[in-house]
């Protein structure tokens, strides 16, 4: 089956519903820490380190634990191609209500570099730097 990609209007309207979703943010912690959507939660799809961008190898284990396989997910990142793999991967590791939202946190770019589809926080979407400890990788990577 393939993924259902919905835009940051429509995960706003599912986040806003009585449907149960969860905005997943995959970023890494410090672009998390830097801004993200009230109430989302953040399991890295990869880690920065000093070598750049490494896979996190936990990310299943911990959104199984910390979600559940039937959790209502909305992925998200900052442009839409690390949330469109995680989305992936999720669906290939048997969670059965995924969503992508295109975009991302800030937009999708084209080769020059120009945004072509505004992501959540260029829409006017909300945005906080605030998080509540389940919230956070490291409260969540603790379930």
């Amino acid at each position: 089956m393939a993924l259902k990609r919905i835009s940051p209007d429509e995960a706003r309207d599912l986040l806003e519903s009585e449907e149960g979703y969860i905005y997943l943010d995959v970023r890494s912690i410090p672009e998390f820490e830097q801004g993200h959507a009230p109430g989302a939660k953040n399991i890295p799809l990869l880690h920065r380190t000093a070598m750049g961008m490494q896979p996190n190898e936990e990310f299943v284990d911990v959104c199984e634990r910390a979600l559940g396989k039937e959790a209502k997910i909305i992925t998200a990142c900052l442009k839409g191609g690390r949330s469109m793999r995680a989305a992936q991967v999720l669906e290939a590791n048997g969670f059965t209500n995924v969503v992508d939202m295109r975009g991302g946190f800030d937009g999708e770019s084209n080769p020059l570099g120009q945004i072509v589809y505004d992501g959540w926080a260029r829409r006017g979407l909300p945005v906080t730097t605030e998080a509540a400890d389940d919230e956070t990788y490291s409260g969540l990577s603790k379930r």
